[in-house]
């Protein structure tokens, strides 16, 4: 019993770090570029949407490893970054086809699924 709760606790930590860096730091370092600009213009979202989102993925990624923020709050981060990359996947699809970008969101899609698993299976703060 206690073996698998070490396992899920790393996954829950592993697959949550990967969400924390690409979800939460990397927009906190690279959301105001211009490329960033650029890419949220060509999907044809104005610039206060690139704003939104930005603050939004760090504030969730943030949750996602506080450990004293509440279950619900959990899962509405963890519900915001699938309905972000969904969209993603949609937005990049609809402007740019079958491209390297659309498919992208999806991996981390699976990333922030066993991160999820492993928080309900009884990773840190789950009740």
């Amino acid at each position: 019993m206690a073996q698998t709760m070490n396992k899920t606790r790393l996954t829950f930590w592993i697959a949550t770090g990967i969400i924390f860096l690409l979800e939460g730091v990397m927009p906190a370092l690279t959301g105001h570029t211009e490329m960033a600009k650029e890419g949220v213009l060509h999907l044809g979202y104005p610039d206060y949407f690139r704003v939104f989102l930005n603050v939004m993925k760090v504030a969730g990624a943030l949750t996602l490893v506080v450990p004293f923020a509440p279950k619900w709050l959990k899962e509405w981060a963890y519900a915001g970054f699938t309905f972000s990359l969904i969209g993603a996947v949609v937005s990049h699809y609809s402007v740019d086809g079958m491209a390297p970008q659309t498919f992208f969101p999806l991996v981390v899609l699976g990333i922030l699924m066993a991160s999820y698993a492993a928080f309900r299976k009884g990773g840190p703060q789950a009740e």
